[in-house]
């Protein structure tokens, strides 16, 4: 049969008559292979009773269903307080970023070399070149992944981008400066990645029907093989999944034990609890937070009122006064739709002879696909509140909140011939930021209960980036095309803790995943619970702080034998933890910690019983001044009694490391959350852990 194509899944090979043996007759045509070049071992995605017969075999890495992965999608530096001029290390160009995304358009702006040398002599990569598609010194690599061999419509068997979701995440990690950036106007100014200096390898996953685990794991392996520093990954599951199962956990524990940080998106499932689905240990997850930039429509109505909602309106056409309809008001009979259905704008369910250049009023939010095709010359969507993010649409739109709603639908009702007109978005302050975007998943965790999710949260909001040649909604029938869009999402938010794990690598290129981890969150800024109601679950340690993250003075590390010593404390078999670790690894009683020592930066403990004790230990290492002190404080509730042992820390050499224990106890009423915090200070560095205590 021969190697298995790269096209197809890896550059690596397995004869297939092995698997075919151990099944029997035939080869399942489910099958999909990769040798891993760094696992070890090869990955098969196969049926059920396949499963059942390959689970067993020598150098089976991990065997699980072959699951779909959602992608989760300038002003954002400088908001941080990260600008142009701040510090940069040497290094800088040396760091790559690998991002696995859906590929990236080359010729962006964003992604010039002049000024850049050849890669660093640690980079093995290749770039596939095809249908034009060349890298340069910026984009040193770029591969792409299809393992089902299948092509949707708007797909190319190419690392270029055709969605725009992995230019936008690559630049907004690692894009150059690129001044008078804009979306028709909006967000107009310098974009920039947080580390500009930094080379990108691109590893093309998604499809336009998702990210699928085989295109996922075989990429990690490339990207671990190739050298890259970081791996920037925005997608995220439906749900969590256990480690053993999950390809993301599999693939970041490679890249973790081969000294590469992986950070991800947290997702998009907000504001409900427990969404969350990256949530391994030894991986960074990110929530999605706002900047102090909003963009309002305006729409003004007939008798001269005038609603501000929210939205992205490029449109300068939709400053002229249309006649206005009611969506119930318009069902499209013929299609088997009465008022009932139409009221909220689905699928086929307005009338064109009625909508025709009409702007449509809406009951709910669409992506105004269907309101276009219609012929409507705009829409007002009502939602129950006003979003927190603005989405562009492919016609003239705005959203408005539910009091409004009402409003323009009565003077509709009322009015024998209503107009109203849509106005061009405007950029205006939001002075509530940052604070957790309402769609941004949340914790707790759960598969591990007992470690915070999401880590730590960064802009996810309205954030401008590279954008390749293709429709600014995705929607066929938008016309527009642009070097740069806005968008939103979790998605939005990794690749800004990328570039920050980036630059702190720079600095630091002997630091371990873990240490770089432990700067990101200790010196992330507290957030408000008075925004972000659910805490900790969801903004993890608090709000990403670039500058401060590079001088943490004190780290948390771990290493890949402690976090398999947890999963064998958290009841994994020796068969499963070697589904994660790929390698000849032990459960056994000398092999097993608890999860509370594990030495994260975060303490969390989730308990079934209204009173709870619980011990945690921890040691740091001093990266600050050789000769320093420090001492704890501990900010916490009522109902919380929290002890520090010892409270106060002296080091007298750089490296030094230093242990002590965090007692928890007290107690907390049913399906609630106590926050407190930790933090060591030697009057340079306040290094913040938050503790968090919940009631399952």
């Amino acid at each position: 049969m021969g190697d298995i194509p790269k096209g197809d899944f890896s550059t690596s090979s397995l004869h297939i008559n092995m698997l075919q043996e151990a099944l029997g007759s035939g080869a399942p045509t489910s099958l999909i292979y990769s040798y891993g070049k760094s696992f070890n071992g090869f990955v098969a995605m196969l049926t059920h009773e396949e499963m059942v017969k390959v689970a067993g075999m020598d150098g089976v890495v991990s065997v699980f269903p072959n699951e779909k992965y959602r992608l989760q999608t300038t002003r954002s530096w400088d908001f941080m307080g990260f600008s142009e001029e701040v510090n940069r290390a040497t290094l800088e160009s040396d760091i790559i970023i690998g991002v696995l995304d859906t590929g990236i358009w080359p010729e962006s702006d964003s992604f010039k070399d002049t000024g850049f040398g050849p890669p660093p002599s640690k980079w093995k990569g290749t770039c596939e070149t095809s249908l034009n598609f060349t890298c340069n010194n910026k984009v040193i690599g770029a591969q792409f992944y299809r393992s089902n061999g299948t092509l949707e419509e708007d797909d190319i068997l190419s690392p270029r981008d055709t969605n725009g979701h992995g230019t936008h995440t690559a630049s907004t990690a690692a894009g150059g400066l690129v001044s008078m950036a804009s979306l028709y106007g909006l967000g107009s100014g310098t974009a920039r990645g947080g580390v500009p200096g930094a080379r990108i390898a691109v590893y093309k996953i998604c499809w336009a029907d998702g990210c699928y685990d085989a295109d996922i794991l075989a990429a990690f392996d490339d990207a671990i093989a190739d050298g890259v520093d970081i791996i920037s990954l925005s997608v995220a599951g439906h749900s969590p999944k256990p480690y053993f199962n999950d390809s993301i956990a599999i693939g970041s524990f490679h890249a973790m034990r081969n000294g590469m940080l992986t950070s991800t998106a947290g997702g998009n499932d907000g504001p409900a609890t427990g969404t969350v689905t990256n949530v391994a240990p030894w991986f960074l997850s990110v929530a999605a937070s706002t900047i102090d930039r909003k963009f309002f429509t305006r729409v003004q109505l007939g008798n001269n009122n005038v609603y501000e909602g929210i939205s992205i309106n490029t449109f300068e056409a939709g400053n002229y006064t249309h006649p206005m309809i009611y969506g119930g008001d318009a069902p499209n009979t013929t299609g088997n739709f009465n008022g009932s259905t139409s009221r909220y704008c689905g699928e086929n369910s307005l009338n064109p002879d009625l909508v025709n250049g009409s702007i449509v009023l809406c009951d709910a939010l669409t992506n105004g696909e269907p309101a276009l095709l219609a012929g409507a010359a705009g829409i007002v969507m009502e939602d129950s509140g006003l979003p927190d993010t603005a989405d562009s649409f492919p016609l003239p739109a705005t959203v408005v909140g539910a009091q409004d709603g009402t409003a323009i639908y009565s003077y509709i009702n009322l009015t024998s011939d209503p107009t109203a007109t849509i106005f061009k978005s405007y950029a205006g302050n939001d002075t509530q930021a940052p604070y957790v975007a309402s769609f941004s998943s949340r914790g707790p965790n759960k598969i591990t209960p007992d470690i915070l999710k999401p880590d730590l949260a960064a802009p996810g909001v309205d954030i401008l980036a590279a954008w390749p040649l293709a429709a600014v909604t995705r929607v066929k029938e938008d016309r527009r095309r642009t070097p740069f869009n806005i968008i939103s999402g979790t998605s939005m938010a990794c690749p800004h803790a990328s570039a920050v794990a980036a630059y702190i690598k720079s600095f630091q290129p002997s630091w371990s995943p873990a240490a770089i981890k432990s700067a990101m969150m200790t010196t992330a800024s507290p957030m408000s619970v008075e925004t972000s109601p659910e805490a900790e679950f969801a903004y993890g340690a608090g709000h990403l702080n670039p500058a401060q993250a590079v001088n943490p003075g004190l780290v948390y590390d771990v290493e890949a034998i402690d976090y398999i010593e947890v999963l064998c404390g958290e009841g994994y078999s020796t068969g499963s933890l070697r589904l994660v670790t790929g390698d000849s690894s032990t459960c056994s009683a000398a092999t097993s910690a608890t999860v509370w020592d594990l030495n994260l930066p975060s303490f969390t403990l989730s308990t079934s019983s209204p009173s709870f004790s619980q011990t945690f230990n921890r040691t740091v290492i001093n990266v600050g001044a050789p000769s320093s002190t420090y001492t704890a404080t501990v900010v916490a509730p009522q109902a919380l009694g929290i002890s520090v042992e010892p409270a106060i820390l002296t080091f007298t050499a750089f490296g030094q490391k230093s242990s002590f224990t965090v007692t928890v106890e007290g107690a907390i009423a049913s399906s609630t959350i106590a926050s407190a915090s930790l933090v060591w200070d030697d009057g340079i560095h306040q290094v913040r852990s938050p503790i968090v205590v919940y009631s399952l």
